[in-house]
């Protein structure tokens, strides 16, 4: 039942080798091809397009009136990513940043930009969770967000970009990255709700049956909440860092929506604490389940080594090697014409004594009803 929850968490990249000058970029070789795409807004204007060139986006970002949202995907090209760099003023550091994931989530202020590394995840498939890294640089003008591509949680944003009268055709470029830090910390919602029901499931199965698959799916889901704590800490940090540190680039007005923002990562954060200590509850409920079952099955043994006793003690005495004749302690159930049956019965009657007497006892089937559980006491 238990499989891999959570997949490209904690992937491991490659790095620049220790020693290597600061900016140095090392690009992975699954990276995919950069696709850049430009929403540009204002007022009852929206202009929706792809950018070929990378200097293609010099034109529109003049029109200082609209904000631009520059969506940039895929890591694969150096060449790409240098002259984005170049247009934007991006450090080398932050550069090295996005392309050397995953990073840690934090919050830099530049002279021309701030820049927020975020994480984002959502379900693949109905057992499947994954996380990305989501840069964002947010200007006076335009919101640059860069990410590996594949994933994607930002439709209800462009849903609310792309309808007239909406309160971000309202606002400045500040209030589209709040949106987006938004849209981030509500999508762990339905992923650990996801993820909640799968506990269940678990919880269920460590009480009926455990197995020792059992065990190891208890041991992985710990580990997997313990990455995704990782991750939401500092996110949740990251956006009290935004509301506390001054900023000129974001207003008095947005900072009201980053502490509801704030607000939501405290509950996602409570939400894996908690998912955290059901799991390490469940390892003693794993060790309860299988010591009672050992305790059932020694009592099971136990009672049946019980009532063979005697019976064991009356075929051993009737199997011993003696002439009855001869012997001077005469035996006349030896010779008796009924004596094996008698036998037989007086062995049967001693088990049946002896079930009946742990019945008694409630040592054997459960809802006794000579030893009923006491009821609770009637309210007067």
């Amino acid at each position: 039942m238990a499989r891999r929850r959570i997949k490209k968490l904690n992937d491991k990249r490659k790095r620049a080798h220790p020693g290597a000058s600061p900016g140095t970029l090392v690009l992975h070789p699954d990276s995919k091809a950069p696709t850049i795409h430009l929403i540009s807004y204002g007022g009852d204007f929206l202009d929706e397009r792809m950018i070929e060139k990378v200097c293609d986006l010099a034109a529109p970002l003049k029109n200082t009136a609209l904000v631009h949202w520059i969506d940039f995907r895929g890591l694969g090209s150096e060449i790409v990513l240098r002259e984005l760099a170049a247009l934007f003023k991006i450090h080398p550091l932050a550069l090295e940043d996005i392309v050397h994931v995953p990073q840690r989530p934090k919050m830099e202020l530049f002279d021309d930009h701030q820049f927020v590394i975020a994480r984002m995840v959502s379900m693949r498939s109905a057992d499947d969770m994954e996380a990305e890294q989501f840069s964002i640089f947010l200007g006076r003008n335009y919101v640059l967000t860069i990410r590996e591509g594949g994933m994607d949680c930002l439709n209800p944003v462009r849903d609310r970009l792309r309808r007239k009268g909406g309160i971000h055709r309202k606002c400045g470029a500040d209030y589209l990255f709040y949106s987006f830090l938004d849209a981030i910390v509500d999508n762990y919602f339905p992923v650990l709700e996801s993820y909640g029901e799968y506990l269940e499931l678990l919880e269920e199965q460590t009480v009926t049956l455990p197995t020792p698959h059992t065990l190891r799916s208890i041991h992985t889901a710990k580990r997997e909440l313990l990455d995704l704590r990782r991750v939401l800490w500092p996110q949740r940090d990251t956006i009290n860092q935004l509301i506390r540190d001054e900023s000129p680039f974001i207003s008095e007005q947005v900072r009201v929506y980053l502490r509801d923002c704030y607000d939501h990562a405290v509950q996602v954060m409570d939400m894996v604490e908690t998912y955290r200590e059901i799991t390490s509850g469940l390892h003693d409920v794993y060790l309860s389940s299988i010591g009672n079952r050992t305790n059932e099955i020694m009592k099971v043994l136990t009672i049946i080594s019980t009532i063979f006793i005697p019976l064991t003690f009356i075929a051993g005495v009737y199997g011993m090697n003696f002439d009855p004749d001869a012997s001077p302690w005469n035996m006349p159930e030896l010779k008796a014409r009924y004596g094996y049956p008698v036998t037989m019965l007086v062995m049967l009657l001693i088990s049946a004594s002896l079930v009946y007497y742990f019945w008694r006892k409630g040592w054997v089937f459960a809802g006794d009803p000579i030893n009923p559980e006491p009821s609770a006491p009637e309210k007067k």
